[in-house]
């Protein structure tokens, strides 16, 4: 019952940040309340014959680092390309996004001066995600640490500065302004800047006209697919397969995994870490790793007499929620929009239920009022357009991604009683723009706000373990002073989403978290 090193949670972070401890040598225990690992990246069945991915439903951020050094693709892993990465339909047409000068051939048909701002936009974009990704796999400085972090500052610095004058204006602006602001500068047309300015509410309860909405933005374009820059793909059988892959690659690498196996108290004392309780049993270790969300780590898992006064008052204001509503629907047949290209390929795109900014603002709006939106923001995917193992012949499934939908309704109203509403109020809209989706519907999952929370930990059903503001970001994530994967109690550690850089599926926390326990001797 003794190890180096236990990991809380058997979420993609953890199972990342496990593998690189145990191929150095390390002893590592890793603990997950449910049957399988995987957290919310799984696949499973949810109607006879028809399987998806339950929470998680795409790949592009995944860092190809992890994805080299955990050898995925040897442990089963393939990733397949959307043929079309985007599509968006409104009232009396379409747009589409993807490769091979799409994107640009498709904004021009919609507006010349904007195809001509488009290359502008781009290569500012690309400039500053240049720098950015020079950040994602490596710790932050940690405010008020030592001399490592005075050296880690000062190297984040000159990766600043080395950008130049123009492209740290452009920092300035992506961390501090909306998307509209930054959208209205490149483009007139309001279906192009709706459909750049779809990134910025993804798991984001907000307008894209709030601050610090193009950050989000920014966020989703860090990724790669198949080795191909900022493409979306889709794991064949799922996004269990990305978490089944890397179960393989820590067995292999000696991990030790128990699965339901629910930790419940993180043992201290004299103001160290000593091991972990789950199941009526103690595991020691003079480190843990949790890769759960931080106020299920700070909350539920430590007790607060260990805890410095001044940081439970800030984990208390930890901000939390991201409006996300998300089903699986099994469909008897493929959805036919109104408006669409002639041959099927955009189906196997992000379909993009959200015509311009003012609809998301609008979408946002009423949620505050109202609980959820009179029309909500929806993404799907129909995975099975790529990969026939998750339906029968003929027949597909899709995934929902939706948007606002508040985790508190207020006046007494609850998701038990108001989730299968907000489903139908869903599969309706979509139907407005794919007549007779809601009559091939078959069956469906449904995961409201509560439960994400309740089933993956996701407090408040935020997506992301918590906001992604410019407060809670880089050494602020989760509380400055903890940013660099400490926790505030010798010993103890954080790897998952809760952390630097923030949530998705991408690996990096787990990747960082390990080489700071690593370098901690």
């Amino acid at each position: 019952m003794n190890y180096d090193v236990i990991i809380i949670g058997g979420g993609h972070n953890g199972l990342t940040c496990a593998f690189y401890l145990a191929r150095r040598g390390r002893k590592v225990l890793v603990l997950e309340r449910h049957s399988e690992v995987g957290g919310a990246a799984i696949t499973e069945e949810f109607y006879p014959g028809f399987r998806n991915s339950v929470a998680s439903y795409t790949v592009s951020l995944l860092q190809s680092k992890v994805v080299k050094d955990m050898e995925l693709s040897r442990h089963g892993l393939q990733v397949v390309l959307r043929k079309i990465d985007n599509y968006l339909p409104y009232h009396d047409g379409y747009m589409l996004a993807g490769r091979n000068g799409l994107t640009k051939s498709e904004i021009a048909r919609h507006s010349q001066k904007d195809a001509d701002n488009y290359d502008l936009y781009e290569s500012r974009l690309d400039r500053v995600v240049d720098v950015l990704k020079q950040f994602l796999l490596t710790a932050p400085p940690n405010a008020g640490g030592g001399l490592s972090d005075i050296w880690a500052a000062i190297k984040s610095g000159r990766i600043v500065t080395k950008a130049g004058l123009e492209t740290q204006r452009d920092l300035l602006d992506f961390f501090t302004k909306s998307a509209a602001e930054i959208l209205d500068r490149y483009f007139e047309n309001e279906v192009v800047k709706a459909l750049f300015g779809f990134d910025a509410v993804v798991g984001h309860f907000a307008s894209p006209y709030e601050p610090g909405s193009a950050y989000v933005l920014l966020h989703h374009v860090f990724g790669e697919a198949d080795g191909v820059p900022g493409a979306w793909g889709h794991a064949i059988g799922g996004m269990g397969a990305i978490t089944l892959a890397m179960k393989d690659a820590c067995l292999k690498a000696g991990v030790t995994i128990k699965t339901d196996m629910e930790a419940s108290e993180i043992l201290v004392e004299a103001g160290k870490v000593t091991g972990v309780r789950a199941n009526d049993q103690s595991f020691k270790a003079k480190k843990v790793a949790s890769s759960v969300h931080p106020k299920i780590l700070y909350k539920r898992l430590i007790n607060s007499n260990h805890l410095p006064e001044d940081f439970l008052w800030r984990m208390k204001g930890y901000k939390s929620h991201s409006g996300t509503f998300r089903m699986n629907v099994a469909l008897s047949e493929l959805p036919r929009f109104t408006h669409a290209p002639d041959n099927d390929d955009y189906l196997t795109s992000g379909i993009i239920i959200a015509p311009s900014l003012q609809y998301m603002d609008k979408a946002w709006r009423n949620a505050c009022d109202k609980g959820w939106s009179d029309a909500p923001i929806v993404e799907m995917l129909i995975p099975s357009t790529l990969d026939d193992s998750l339906a029968p012949p003929g027949q597909h499934v899709a995934s929902l991604f939706c948007q606002h939908f508040k985790y508190d309704l207020g006046n007494g109203r609850s998701w038990e009683t108001e989730r299968a509403k907000a489903a139908d109020h869903i599969v309706q809209t979509v139907d407005r723009y794919a007549p007779g989706f809601a009559r091939s519907v078959i069956a469906r999952q449904i995961n409201s706000p509560l439960d994400l929370e309740n089933r993956f930990g996701l407090i408040g059903g935020d997506i992301f373990h918590g906001c992604m503001g410019l407060d809670q970001l880089f050494s602020a994530r989760p509380v400055l002073g903890t940013g660099a994967y400490k926790g505030p109690i010798e010993g103890l550690y954080m790897c998952g989403s809760g952390t630097h850089p923030g949530g998705g599926v991408t690996g990096a926390p787990g990747h960082n978290a390990a080489h700071v326990i690593l370098k901690d001797r």
